[in-house]
């Protein structure tokens, strides 16, 4: 049903799943709030549904369920289809990363009496709103002989939290008169982690004693930063909004959301015609670089590696599978905000509660990046949508010369394969808490669950 509230098909036994589903999807989003945790998570929910690393496989068959890892970052979910990899096949990709701030390598520095931890922040912030909130630390160090140390501080009810100071409103006059996005400077985006002196201590006592606390504690010693990973996140779970408790609100929505219920829709597929892939990727807030985002070759060379498995591997295969694959890039919407109604074209915007959204194109200014869907899938996409019952609405981010973003979808496009964006719509995006409606949520499940059987 295109454009319609779907709350209006809910009630009874269907609202019990539709809000049962949604308690677990809130378990995802408050427990993994960096890209390792996501895939982590997702691994033990892969073996709870009976799938097996591709390292278990000496061939694969039709209906085998397994999946693969890229450094800790990417995962990949399949069930392998009656046809030959080579006829396509059938995509969900959802980026796993989101708009966080990032400690740097070194760090640790006392100023008047605090202890503070330097910052890069990662993605596109809105740095004025992560100060005064309460923030954990999440992430890995290695030791120099390789021991990996877990690092998740901040998010149980006794656990300290940790802040970015701002400056009372009595002593802000100039600070408040400067552009929003002058307001707090990226570099004043340090974390204080501590105000205690370490005892018979003058110089530092502050930092040493932090440093002293990470060594007691977690075996952590101050170089060690060199080869760490942690990230910065709101502290604290997603939670209930609104009295109905219609709605979500927590860190990383963006694009967990669709992350979550990719993986879902797959790993509640049995056996179809095509194979079934969820793709987790990392690195889409900072243009899907690198050895774990979505321009790495890792995908490529994974299904190559399927292909290996299940029949004679040839290039001409590996190619052949790529062209012929259809793919939702699982990303989400820019929600219209009543408060803010003039940068959005209403006739051509997402909404709260109409479920799983379309996007033929994002880009910026003329369609700049943009992956431009081509309209015979589409038509493929209302046909899918409409048999199965399900809620589905199309947008813009937002008006054309205000709005525009990117996804991985034109990078998957690249290799010819039918793409479209179709994600769930956003209210306050990229802030650190973001809200979500539990009907769209759903709705997203079931239109992935549809997508991943289709067969032509």
């Amino acid at each position: 049903m295109f454009g319609k509230n779907a709350w209006n098909k809910y009630e009874g036994k269907k609202l019990d799943e539709l809000m049962a589903f949604n308690e677990e999807y809130k378990d995802f989003i408050s427990k993994c709030k960096t890209e390792r945790e996501c895939v982590s998570y997702a691994i033990e929910l892969c073996e709870k549904y009976g799938f097996k690393s591709i390292n278990s496989y000496k061939s694969l068959k039709p209906g085998d369920k397994v999946y693969a890892t890229n450094r800790d970052r990417n995962i990949c979910a399949f069930v392998i289809g009656d046809e030959p990899m080579e006829a396509g096949i059938n995509i969900l990709g959802a980026h796993i990363d989101s708009p966080r701030i990032d400690i740097k390598q070194n760090p640790l520095y006392e100023k008047t009496d605090f202890a503070m931890l330097d910052t890069h922040y990662y993605g596109g912030i809105v740095k004025y709103q992560w100060v005064t909130h309460p923030l954990a630390l999440h992430g890995v160090v290695y030791k120099k002989d390789g021991t990996e140390i877990k690092i998740a501080i901040g998010e149980e009810p006794n656990d300290p939290v940790v802040c970015i100071t701002d400056l009372l409103p009595h002593l802000g006059y100039d600070k408040n008169s400067k552009p929003a996005n002058k307001v707090i400077e990226g570099e004043d985006l340090d974390i204080t982690i501590g105000h205690m002196p370490l005892n018979g201590e003058e110089k530092d006592a502050v930092k040493k004693n932090i440093a002293k606390l990470l060594k007691d504690k977690y075996n952590i010693e101050e170089e060690d930063f060199i080869s760490a990973e942690i990230e910065i996140v709101p502290a604290g779970p997603a939670r209930d909004m609104g009295l109905d408790r219609s709605m979500v609100i927590g860190y990383g929505h963006d694009d967990r959301v669709c992350a979550y219920t990719s993986l879902r829709a797959v790993l509640d597929t049995e056996k179809s015609k095509y194979t079934t892939c969820a793709f987790l990727v990392d690195k889409e807030e900072i243009g899907s670089v690198g050895a774990t985002g979505a321009h790495s070759k890792w995908f490529e060379n994974l299904i190559a590696e399927l292909i290996n498995l299940s029949t004679d591997y040839s290039d001409l295969k590996l190619r052949r599978a790529l062209t012929n694959s259809r793919m939702l890039s699982s990303d989400v919407s820019a929600a219209v905000d009543p408060l803010y109604m003039g940068v959005f074209e209403a006739k051509n915007a997402a909404y709260l509660g109409k479920g799983i959204c379309f996007n033929k194109y994002t880009g910026s200014r003329g369609k700049s990046g943009c992956n431009d869907a081509c309209p015979k899938f589409i038509a493929q996409i209302r046909n899918i949508m409409d048999m199965n019952d399900i809620n589905y609405q199309t947008a813009e981010l937002g008006k054309v010369d205000i709005g525009g973003g990117g996804t991985i979808a034109y990078i998957l496009g690249n290799y010819n394969m039918n793409v479209i964006d179709a994600g769930v719509a956003v209210l306050s995006m990229h802030a650190p808490n973001e809200i979500v409606s539990k009907v769209d949520v759903y709705e997203a499940y079931l239109a992935y669950k549809a997508f991943v059987k289709f067969a032509e």
